[in-house]
C-alpha cells in the first residue's frame, strides 16, 4: 500500500464521521427539548473525537495497529431500519445512532473483506473495529435505558 493510498482512505474515514458530525448538528436543529439537545451536542463532540483518533492512525505505521476485537450485542441488527421516520425521543436517537455506526461497521468490514491488498484490508478491519465500538457504547446505552422499563 502507497502512502497516498493509507492517506486516501483515512481520508474517506474523517468524511464519513464529518457527516456523523453533521447528522447530529441537524438533528440538534430538529430537537424539541433542552435535554435532547444537549444528549446530541455530546454525540457530536463524540463524532469530532473519533475525527481525532482517525488523524492520529496517520502517525502510526499500519503494522503498529491494533485490531480491537468488539462485543456485539445485535441490538441495532434487530430494530427498525427506516430511522429517517422517527421523532427524537432518547429512544429512537439511540436508534438512529446506533443504526449509522451499523452502517458504518458493515461498510468498512466489506471493504475489508474485497480488497486484496493485505495492509489495506487490515486498514479497514481496523477501522470496522472502532465503529464497532461505537455501535457498542450504544447499544449498551439503550440496553440500559430498557432494562430500566422504559
Amino acid at each position: 500500500m502507497t502512502i497516498q493510498e493509507f492517506n486516501d482512505i483515512l481520508d474517506f474515514a474523517v468524511e464519513r464521521e464529518k457527516e456523523a458530525v453533521q447528522f447530529y448538528r441537524d438533528l440538534q436543529n430538529q430537537a424539541h427539548f433542552a435535554d435532547q439537545k444537549v444528549f446530541l451536542q455530546e454525540l457530536e463532540s463524540m463524532e469530532m473525537g473519533h475525527i481525532i483518533v482517525i488523524e492520529s492512525m496517520r502517525k502510526k505505521q499500519l503494522s503498529e495497529m491494533e485490531i480491537k476485537q468488539v462485543q456485539n450485542l445485535h441490538i441495532s441488527e434487530y430494530l427498525v431500519s427506516d430511522v429517517d421516520q422517527l421523532d427524537l425521543t432518547y429512544q429512537n436517537i439511540l436508534i438512529k445512532a446506533m443504526k449509522r455506526e451499523e452502517m458504518s461497521f458493515k461498510l468498512y468490514t466489506d471493504m475489508s473483506r474485497k480488497i486484496p491488498d493485505a495492509e489495506l484490508s487490515k486498514l479497514f478491519a481496523k477501522l470496522a473495529g472502532e465503529e464497532a465500538g461505537h455501535k457498542l457504547r450504544f447499544e449498551k446505552l439503550y440496553d440500559e435505558w430498557i432494562s430500566k422499563g422504559n
